[in-house]
């Protein structure tokens, strides 16, 4: 068992959190020039808690969002993304992928699950980037901070984002959040899933509990912990080494691609922040 201890650590301050999160989404839409925005909203929590902040930040006549399954989807996403789309009262549209997939896969009929659900969420960031011209939309991102650190996701498939409201907070957090926000029972309760094939779950994907990384990352992270020390709170060394490799591994996919620098104020070394801009 992990140590029980540190999961009140991971505890937050839910009102703050969601006034912080509010006006930084309000902020980080407007002052780019848009007034609406756009998600892919698949049933589950991460993108039900990112619907519920836009929406207040940016009011329910201002968030499209878009429903993305494939034949294998289960059916229950379809109903609970529903249920959050009807309670915020905001625009929405379903959009099937699978006439877009299909394709692709009949000329790999070898490809793994892994490969499958690539294919699948860099469909849907395509349906969503076009629903977002022609609802003139900033696209947000889902993605948590678990996933985010441990690099499960697909980039530029649900990675790929303008803005990523929730990507500092644990999923314990998210669960804590969601509930204080009014996301629906049925949605913080249900096993995460990317729902990318039929009984698919994230925790078995990974091999090991959400809450099991949160207090492990939480320490390797925002603590500052090394591994031994790590180690010294109770968890297995193998794990904890396995973990920070697979952090340390998928550092690329938390950041921009890397530009090689050739001149004094290069794009992502020099030129970083609205204040570099000049005229």
């Amino acid at each position: 068992m992990p140590p029980t201890h540190i999961l009140p650590r991971l505890g937050i301050n839910t009102g703050l959190a969601h006034k912080i999160l509010v006006l930084f989404l309000r902020d980080a839409v407007t002052k780019v020039g848009f007034k609406r925005a756009v998600l892919g909203l698949s049933g589950g929590i991460d993108s039900a808690l990112s619907a519920y902040l836009v929406t207040e930040a940016l009011g329910p006549e201002n968030v499209l969002a878009v429903r993305m399954p494939y034949k294998t989807s289960s059916p229950s996403s379809l109903s609970d993304a529903g249920v959050v789309i009807e309670d915020l009262g905001i625009h929405s549209e379903t959009i099937e992928i699978t006439p877009m997939v299909d394709p692709l896969l009949e000329r790999v009929p070898e490809a793994s699950n892994l490969r499958k659900g690539n294919i699948m969420a860099r469909m849907r960031m395509v349906a969503l980037y076009d629903q977002s011209a022609a609802f003139n939309g900033l696209v947000i991102g889902t993605s948590n901070k678990t996933e985010t650190l441990l690099g499960y996701s697909t980039i530029y498939g649900d990675n790929a984002a303008a803005v990523q409201p929730i990507a500092d907070l644990y999923k314990a957090q998210v669960r804590q959040l969601s509930r204080a926000v009014g996301v629906p029972a049925s949605v913080i309760d249900k096993p995460p899933s990317a729902d990318l094939w039929a009984g698919q779950t994230d925790e078995d994907e990974l091999g090991f509990t959400y809450d099991l990384a949160d207090q492990l990352l939480y320490l390797l992270v925002d603590e500052r912990y090394s591994v031994d020390e790590v180690v010294a709170e109770g968890f297995e060394r193998e794990f904890v080494e396995k973990i920070w490799r697979q952090v340390r591994l998928n550092h690329y996919k938390r950041t921009m691609p890397n530009v090689a620098k050739l001149s004094r104020r290069s794009i992502g070394h020099d030129f970083l922040y609205l204040r570099d801009w000049s005229g």
